[in-house]
């Protein structure tokens, strides 16, 4: 039984994405963080899965599509509430943040058959996808979260259990406003890409 994994936070105003603010208000942050989640879980529900899982910091809002079961995060670190998100699969699971609206079906359907894990870095240092075909909490907890070398860790702690490791593509999270303008222009037909390009921002502050 696969699944898939979402971990998010609602998008509320001062919450969210506040690295957008400036050269964006709080409100439009919040916003395009919104627009962020609602493209990936509709990337998520196009994927062939068994079981599709948010599992959310806050409550869900009319930005969630059909045919997701909506868990609450736990308490802690980050470390500590994506392996209890692993915690609540049985069998194969793979996991992303809302922090990359350009991913797609193509990209979220893997095979386990001849991996043990997959792995996609981020550009930042951190990572954006991580899949298990033996969901272990112990994997992730203790690896130190958004510090440059989180995915270097996360990924040899894959290495060290003896897992073999899969490599995703290289992604660009969305964190500052020339992050955002990039992964619009990945993905220019999405919710992101439309709201981003709505938004009035002052010139010189990374949109290209």
């Amino acid at each position: 039984m696969t699944t898939l994994l979402v971990i998010a936070k609602e998008p509320r105003p001062g919450k969210v994405k506040t690295r957008l603010t400036p050269p964006f208000s709080p409100g439009q942050a919040a916003a395009l963080a919104e627009a962020a989640l609602a493209d990936t879980l509709d990337a998520v529900a196009a994927t062939p899965a068994d079981r599709r899982v948010l599992a959310l910091d806050g409550d869900p809002g009319p930005w969630l599509p059909p045919g997701f079961d909506v868990v609450p995060q736990c308490a802690g670190g980050l470390d500590e509430r994506l392996a209890d998100a692993f915690a609540r699969c049985s069998g194969p699971a793979l996991l992303i943040g809302m922090d990359t609206p350009q991913v797609t079906p193509a990209l979220l359907t893997v095979d386990f058959a001849e991996c043990d894990a997959y792995f996609g870095a981020a550009e930042d240092g951190g990572f954006w996808a991580l899949g298990l075909a033996d969901p272990d909490p112990a994997l992730l907890r203790g690896v130190p979260m958004s510090v440059p070398e989180t995915g270097a860790v996360q990924r040899q702690r894959l290495r060290d259990a003896g897992l073999r490791v899969c490599d995703l593509p290289r992604l660009r999270d969305v964190d500052t406003a020339a992050d955002a303008a990039a992964v619009a222009a990945l993905a220019p037909h999405g919710r992101f890409a439309a709201l981003l390009a709505r938004c009035a921002a002052p010139s010189g502050t990374g949109r290209r």
